[in-house]
């Protein structure tokens, strides 16, 4: 079991609900991989005036538990703005926190981050914010309030996987007692089980399921590849050797004159 913040959870895998080719298919994404919680993005869905709604109760059939995000927007005041009114809309406190700092890669503005964080957890909220790799943001987002760390692998929607996995493993170390997902970038079921290995607590995705062939089959092979990571971190497995060391024991092997 996983607990962020006073909810526990038992799937380790969290949904994005972009870019689905249907309600039906996003549907059969979240029931095959299990997933208890789903995001969703304020600003996109109501967008669409009476479509939002629709989906809004789409949303709230599949029986899970929604952390609405701040995607897209690139100020402080637009982040707190929008999480204001996801509290109002879906009633929770909790919110994905994006505060955009660069068009391209779609890298965190680090500082509106903290910014918005330390706003947000004064009001009530319980935010999860999506930051860099970076040891010295995520130590002033836990200083804000933040109780859950949410560092990427990759530029959003790149599908890279893991670029710098030795930050990632640093990260791990450095804040062993706290609920760390990986947010954005994972394209792979092995990405996935890459970064459970080292010891993550949870996957956050989108692209890569909701743009697969079979998003459905790809949200199961997630959740399959998340939960292996798991295990194996739980088992420790065996550090890379600079050499060859024999599996079959060679004393007592038996010796021919």
């Amino acid at each position: 079991m996983l607990k962020l913040y006073d909810t526990w959870v038992e799937s380790r895998l969290l949904l994005g609900t972009a870019r689905y080719p249907s309600p039906a298919i996003l549907a059969e994404a979240v029931r095959r991989a299990k997933a208890e919680i789903v995001t969703v993005s304020l600003r996109r869905e109501t967008a669409g005036g009476k479509a939002g709604g629709a989906f809004f109760d789409l949303v709230g059939d599949l029986g899970v538990r929604v952390l609405p995000n701040t995607a897209g927007c690139h100020s402080v005041r637009e982040a707190v703005l929008t999480a204001k009114m996801a509290r109002e809309v879906f009633r929770t406190d909790w919110i994905k926190l994006e505060v955009i700092g660069h068009h391209d890669t779609l890298q965190p503005d680090v500082f509106g981050l903290v910014d918005a964080a330390r706003i947000l957890t004064g009001e009530g909220f319980q935010v999860f914010p999506y930051t860099t790799d970076d040891l010295v943001v995520a130590e002033k987002l836990l200083e804000a309030g933040c109780k859950v760390l949410m560092p990427w692998c990759a530029p959003i929607g790149s599908a890279m996987g893991p670029v710098n996995p030795a930050a990632l493993k640093a990260f791990r170390a450095h804040f062993p007692d706290v609920p760390l997902i990986v947010d954005a970038g994972v394209g792979r079921p092995s990405h996935a089980n890459t970064v459970m290995e080292l010891g993550y607590d949870a996957v956050l995705l989108n692209t890569a399921v909701a743009g697969a062939g079979d998003p459905a089959t790809m949200a199961e092979a997630f959740a399959l590849a998340i939960e292996a990571g798991r295990l194996a971190h739980k088992a420790v497995p065996l550090e890379p050797r600079d050499m060859a060391v024999p599996s079959t024991p060679v004393i007592g092997k038996a010796v021919f004159a």
